[in-house]
């Protein structure tokens, strides 16, 4: 294949690559489209393009977020050590849109570095040459980009949307030990007499036990509003047969109810994120 045919196959990765970082698909292609002028342009032997194409794709990601972040971040000392908790827990790809409340909030160099690492899997030698830097501190970047995601701030506005949302993608994800952090220790489930006809179960106490119960399961749940309170709904023919009403109090998922009565379900509106779909 020529140089052509090799970026495209590269381009959907690319697009996935810099959509994550910005948090914007317009913009993503924008920065794809710039990474294909550069290899256009550039006269230097490529020994891997797939990497080559990584570094430029991600480097034009840092200055578009350093564009919007004009006050400079304080770096990171290589010598500073934490307990990292990727050894616990990866995030990203679980929290999904939640996670895009607080990555807006992150420097940019934390922002690459989380992503790189929690989303695509990169090795820390290779982050720490596209941020240029050293390992150590692009190890110190993530985990602290990880942290702050792990523990959002009153003031980032992580709202109960974004908690919802990120209960549902730990239950469809199977990811137990995300759904038990989600979860209040006194966490319920109960449900309407329509939804137990429907199959609910009546009642479920406890974290463990409801975190048990939505492990791997609600795939075919999407997210809607139930009033003005965001949650999901278990959809069938595109109508909602079921809806996942939320309890959501500092961060942490205290009830859902299942609600199946129609009066509830004539009211169901789509959502995306904290908005209504148009």
């Amino acid at each position: 294949m020529d140089q052509t045919d090799l970026f495209e196959v590269e381009r959907p990765r690319l697009r996935q690559l810099a959509g994550r970082v910005l948090g914007d698909h317009a913009e993503a292609e924008d920065i794809v489209q710039q990474a294909w002028l550069r290899l256009h342009r550039t006269d230097a032997e490529i020994e891997s393009l797939p990497a080559w194409l990584t570094t430029v794709t991600t480097r034009l990601c840092l200055d578009r977020l350093r564009s919007r972040t004009p006050v400079p971040v304080e770096e990171v000392a290589p010598g500073d050590t934490v307990d990292d908790p990727a050894d616990e827990v990866v995030l990203a790809d679980t929290v999904g849109l939640a996670l895009h409340v607080v990555l807006d909030r992150l420097s940019p160099r934390e922002r690459v570095a989380f992503v790189l690492h929690d989303s695509f899997g990169f090795e820390f030698p290779t982050i720490a040459a596209v941020l240029d830097t050293s390992p150590a501190a692009a190890r110190k970047l993530a985990s602290r980009a990880r942290a702050k995601v792990a523990q959002p701030r009153p003031e980032d506005g992580l709202a109960d949307w974004a908690v919802v949302d990120a209960f549902m993608a730990a239950a469809k994800g199977g990811d137990l030990d995300r759904l038990l952090r989600l979860l209040a220790p006194d966490a319920t489930v109960s449900a309407d007499d329509a939804a137990v006809l429907a199959g609910t179960p009546s009642h479920l106490e406890g974290r463990e036990e409801v975190a048990t119960f939505f492990h791997g399961s609600a795939a075919a749940a999407l997210p809607v509003f139930v009033g003005d309170r965001p949650g999901t709904a278990w959809f069938h023919l595109g109508e909602a047969k079921v809806v996942f009403d939320f309890t959501v109090e500092d961060g942490l998922v205290h009830a859902i109810t299942f609600r199946a009565a129609p009066d509830v379900l004539s009211g169901v509106v789509r959502r995306d994120g904290g908005r209504p779909r148009s």
